[in-house]
């Protein structure tokens, strides 16, 4: 195969993979912006959306739409359980510990996934076949286009609800302001109980649309996770924005690290990239320039 044809076909690759971790950390961006702490519990719910919409296309027979649903609504229960059992009661504590306590709901809710589901992986057939489609001597499956579709919809759809409702804009001003948005009547503890499910939801839509194409399994949530604060890190944490740049930039640059030197570099890319922003440009690249060190 030409080395160009190889480019395009790893790019394509990355953008599919990117566009995962894009969403993976807006959901990380989501719930720092409200609570100022890394929820380190964010890769599970994309596992949990994963298993969840496994098992109810295995015992259901239910039409992809209502099983779509119905897991996107079971993991944003789970993320509304996380906030109001762990995260509440432990508000007043520092941001470090409230980090550990997700640290040990990831856990939890790893544990918790391995007791119902086993420890092999599963998988889901592709939601509109498998026949490739051809770019330029490439090839694209058609589940990467749903990937694509969904990653649009999320980032246009926070955009309109952000924008252009009450809650969105109440949760901004808590993001922006906390004190002063509790003083204007605005429940910081209810935005902050949005957020966890925001973030839930969206991650639970981001491991239903790629487990056709990844198999699925208790432990695939750790990984998925740091990616996706790698991405969240790199874009710069607390931008939207700077989410899916980062997502869409971890992607390619994996997937070409992995493609033209080696697929033993996969995870090190990634993880150095985290470094070398840590290192030289905390705030990320378009995250705000001043950065609050805990």
């Amino acid at each position: 195969m030409d080395l160009s044809v190889q480019i395009l076909q790893y790019i394509i690759s990355g953008i599919t993979i990117g566009a995962i971790y894009a969403v993976i950390a807006l959901g990380f961006t989501i719930i720092y912006n409200s609570t100022e702490i890394i929820n380190f519990a964010q890769g599970e719910f994309v596992m949990l959306g994963g298993m969840a919409v496994i098992a109810l296309d295995s015992i259901g027979h239910l039409p992809l739409g209502l099983n779509f649903l119905l897991a996107i609504l079971s993991v944003t229960l789970v993320g509304v359980a996380l906030e109001r059992f762990t995260i509440r009661p432990a508000r007043s504590s520092s941001p470090i510990t409230l980090i550990i306590i997700t640290v040990g709901a990831s856990i939890f809710l790893r544990g918790m996934a391995m007791m119902l589901w086993g420890k092999d992986a599963l998988g889901l057939k592709p939601f509109t076949g498998s026949d490739p489609i051809h770019l330029g001597g490439a090839t694209l499956v058609p589940q990467s286009l749903w990937v694509l579709g969904v990653t649009l919809v999320i980032t246009v759809g926070l955009q309109f609800f952000f924008k252009h409702t009450i809650t969105g804009k109440a949760m901004r001003a808590c993001a922006f302001n906390r004190r002063a948005a509790s003083l204007v009547g605005i429940s910081v503890n209810r935005m902050v109980l949005v957020s966890f499910a925001l973030s839930a939801a969206i991650g639970a839509a981001a491991g239903i649309v790629i487990v056709p194409i990844t198999l699925c399994g208790y432990d695939v949530g750790i990984m998925l996770g740091l990616k996706g604060f790698c991405a969240a890190v790199l874009g710069g944490l607390g931008s939207s924005a700077g989410s899916i740049l980062g997502g869409f930039l971890l992607g390619i640059l994996e997937a070409l690290g992995a493609g033209l030197i080696s697929s033993g570099f996969k995870d090190a890319i990634a993880f150095s990239v985290l470094l070398l922003m840590l290192f030289f440009r905390p705030s990320g690249l378009l995250g705000p320039k001043q950065v609050k060190r805990f």
